[in-house]
């Protein structure tokens, strides 16, 4: 074996076990192809009609939001996440695009209010 596949066998065992996308928690280290360690995830952005992974925001080591595609991120572990494009690349990313707004129930809102639609608020 390698040295540098020995290296990357030493990342894969100590980020844990793989698990789906959707249980990885925000704070999580992210790591680039190269294996250096590029961010933080801030959020998991699920496209949940269709059950796929749209993408993941990450807050990069120098405070700096950035959107990583769903398909540039190669595999989820309990401990850490891996993309498939290296930390050069991560540095080229934008922002995030802002999404629809995210509405919950307005449990102030009175029987009239709810009768016509205010029973929901903007987050």
């Amino acid at each position: 074996m390698s040295e540098e596949n020995a290296e990357q066998r030493n990342l894969l065992t100590s980020l844990g076990t793989a698990i789906h996308y959707n249980a990885v928690p925000e704070g999580t280290p992210v790591f680039g192809s190269d294996e250096t360690e590029v961010g933080t995830v801030h959020q998991i952005v699920d496209n949940y009609r269709e059950h796929i992974l749209d993408g993941i925001v990450i807050t990069d080591t120098g405070g700096t939001v950035r959107f990583v595609d769903g398909p540039e991120v190669s595999r989820t572990f309990e401990r850490g996440v891996i993309l498939s494009i290296d930390a050069a690349e991560v540095a080229k990313l934008g922002p995030p695009e802002n999404g629809p707004g995210v509405f919950g129930a307005n449990a102030a809102a009175g029987k009239v209010s709810r009768l016509f639609g205010g029973g929901w608020k903007k987050r």
